[in-house]
């Protein structure tokens, strides 16, 4: 049997002992990953494309001992390649391709040979890092060491993905190898039963100062309060789920949601991927290395399609409402019935997991976890849950797209592990996501709950325009100059002290940050936006209390950014609606202001006079219009014949300034301008500093 996975502690009082604690790890993990590769019968089977959205063995192979490198360069711990051409090309997989993107570029791979030469390269000089890096603990994610326990734990996520792909290889390409055994014992489906869990408080994610390395979406925090619910005391096995298969589950359309008609349609499935009809009317199941008898009381691998189909199935024949459980409801079972975390295990695991009893899957009756079966091992469960990050959610410098990539609601969370997961994949705190057609070891659970689990938009906002004003709205200040939309709307506020503060209107709200300030003063606040970009990341912000980008810090690299809500904001923010609205052609429900104000517009209207002349009767008497503009004209968002300054008039020089007061007065009195600064950041190393003049004008 493969020896122990298990992750290493963070801490210790001897950096010795940790030290060779380490190294037998690496080397565990490389041997182990190696002797997964044994599996396949001959070099020629390196080249084999089990799965079309996938590179061929050989990549994922190199993939690994490359990663340590990449990664050991980026860090600044070594300053040299060992092969830049093998490190070129086995640097990137496609592992996130849709189902029916297909990738026909033709790579020119190394032979099998070669890429075990690097990879001894590789060993020896992790190991020789190993031996001499210094070491303080407990080891942090700024340590060296922590990119050399990355490097292992990416190495341990590809045993399991591998091992997926070996699966999925033709049997005439595999062998069978005593070091990765197949469970022998198989019989009748137990007949499943909904159980209840009682309601609770989930409080999860990771502190720094956690006892196991993390990836970085296990970082934050995330409560909530679960209502009770009931679930499947056993995970859906191969003879349950075969009831749904022939009911004609994979030939009923309403069942399946209209991403899982469009997949089960391309890929032409009418059975479970690793499912084998055995032209007798019956089945065969494919297991890593071998085709056997069907276990019937085996838990069915699928996607999370198909899951969610047999759960719709289901629900209908029995008449009720059954689903995939949330992660938060995972947790709350896994609370419930009281299954230990990895540091409370014994010598084996209490579940079919880290390889540490099989290379299959078992019978779901096998592993008790309180009156459940499963809740963790066997197959990992696919959830509702598509994956987010946490309150306090960091990129690590080192993988910036271990998981931003998948902040995309096409990413659902699987939970508990499988046979096959090892390292952090056996920590209660692992949160891996797949796309949903995927297929990883996973099979599920199904649950019985009105609870509708709400979580914010996980996407990172990556338009250059719009994440430049997140930035410039919501993010840092730089060279001590005051956030812009803040001091504005602070100054609006200070001007109308004393005066009606009713209703306010900000026209040209960008990402919402002065209309969510005004609101501090105002009864109700409206912001306006022609970007229906801008309007929905305001709109988040002010309904989620956060929003996230991506801002450029040099050409393709960037850095990934959240921003919350501030405190007194969020008391205040349901005073604010955002609405996208043309300021030259506004609807006439818009009207009855005590304050419109206008930030860095005027000069990027297209008719600016004609706002000027319909913004006023849109204002009641004694209101203010606070306009702001750096009076940057430009033909390529004004007219030059529309500009309201910025030119000569027979042969005088025309000011914006001078163009406000001939087109407000004498319907306003002009009551103060100032200057005030604002910076716009570009890129890490290149900003915009402007000087906006504000006005300030009392309608009479």
């Amino acid at each position: 049997m493969i020896e122990h996975l298990r992750p290493v502690s963070l801490r210790g009082s001897d950096p010795e002992i940790k030290r060779e604690e380490i190294r037998h790890s690496f080397h565990t993990t490389f041997d182990t990953f190696e002797s997964l590769y044994s599996l396949l019968e001959n070099d020629e089977a390196f080249y084999h494309r089990p799965e079309p959205l996938r590179h061929p063995h050989i990549f994922y192979f190199g993939h690994t001992a490359v990663f340590f490198v990449n990664k050991l360069i980026l860090a600044k711990i070594v300053d040299s390649r060992i092969d830049p051409k093998l490190e070129s090309i086995f640097a990137v997989g496609v592992d996130e391709m849709s189902w029916d993107d297909l990738d026909e570029t033709h790579y020119d791979w190394p032979s099998v040979d070669a890429t075990r030469l690097y990879r001894d390269a590789v060993r020896a000089l992790v190991d020789e890092l190993i031996t001499t890096l210094p070491l303080e603990l407990p080891i942090t994610w700024d340590s060296p060491w922590w990119v050399i326990l990355m490097g292992i734990e990416h190495e341990r996520i590809h045993i399991e993905t591998s091992s997926v792909l070996i699966r999925q290889t033709d049997i005439s390409l595999v062998r069978s190898h005593p070091d990765w055994p197949l469970c022998t014992r198989k019989g009748p489906a137990p007949a499943n039963e909904l159980l209840p869990v009682p309601g609770g408080r989930v409080l999860i994610g990771k502190s720094r100062n956690d006892d196991f390395y993390g990836w970085d979406n296990e970082y934050g925090r995330h409560e909530a309060e679960i209502p009770a619910f009931e679930a499947s005391k056993y995970l859906v096995t191969n003879g349950e789920f075969m009831a749904f298969v022939e009911a004609g589950g994979y030939e009923t359309d309403r069942w399946w949601s209209d991403e899982g008609v469009a997949w089960r349609n391309y890929k032409e499935a009418k059975h479970p991927h690793f499912w084998i009809p055995d032209g007798e009317g019956g089945w065969r199941y494919r297991a890593l290395t071998e085709i056997v008898e069907m276990p019937l009381d085996w838990p069915v691998d699928v996607n999370y399609h198909e899951a969610k189909a047999f759960c719709a199935w289901l629900g209908e024949r029995t008449g009720t409402k059954l689903r995939l459980p949330t992660e938060d409801e995972w947790y709350r079972l896994a609370e419930h019935c009281g299954v230990p975390d990895l540091p409370q295990w014994g010598p084996k695991a209490p579940a079919n997991v880290g390889l540490e009893h099989f290379a299959s899957a078992t019978p779901v009756s096998m592993f008790a976890h309180g009156d459940f079966h499963d809740v963790v091992g066997n197959l990992w469960q696919w959830t509702e849950t598509p994956i987010y990050p946490f309150e306090g959610f960091e990129v690590h410098p080192i993988y910036d797209d271990f998981t931003t990539p998948t902040f995309d609601g096409r990413h659902n969370l699987i939970k508990g592990g499988s046979f096959a997961s090892t390292g952090n994949e056996l920590l209660r705190s692992a949160r891996y996501a797949f796309r949903r057609h995927f297929f990883q070891h996973a099979g599920f659970r199904y649950v019985r709950s009105d609870y509708e689990e709400r979580i914010g938009s996980a996407a990172y906002e990556n338009d250059t325009q719009v994440s430049q004003y997140c930035e410039f709205g919501w993010g840092d200040t730089y060279f001590g100059v005051p956030n812009y939309p803040e001091t504005c709307a602070r100054l609006c506020i200070e001007a109308t002290e004393g005066k009606r503060r009713g209703r306010a209107l900000d026209i040209g709200c960008a990402t919402g940050r002065s209309t969510l300030e005004l609101a501090k003063a105002f009864e109700k606040v409206t912001g306006l936006d022609f970007s229906a970009r801008f309007i929905g990341v305001a709109e988040r912000m002010r309904s989620e209390g956060r929003i996230r980008y991506t801002i450029p810090t040099e050409g393709e690299l960037v850095e990934y950014k959240e921003a919350k809500l501030p405190p007194p904001l969020a008391r205040v923010a349901d005073r604010v609606d955002f609405w996208q609205a043309d300021a030259c052609n506004l609807k006439p429900i818009f009207t009855g202001y005590d304050l419109v104000t206008a930030f860095n517009l005027i000069d990027r209207l297209y008719d600016p006079a004609k706002f000027l002349r319909d913004i006023t009767e849109r204002i009641d008497g004694g209101g203010l219009l606070v306009l702001s503009s750096p009076y940057t004209w430009l033909e390529s968002h004004t007219p030059k014949e529309k500009w309201l300054g910025g030119y000569k008039k027979d042969g005088e020089p025309v000011t914006t300034l001078d163009g406000l007061k001939a087109h407000l007065e004498p319907a306003f009195r002009l009551v103060e301008t100032r200057d005030i600064e604002f910076v716009i950041r570009e890129t890490a190393r290149k900003f915009q500093h402007s000087v906006a003049q504000m006005t300030i004008w009392e309608k009479l």
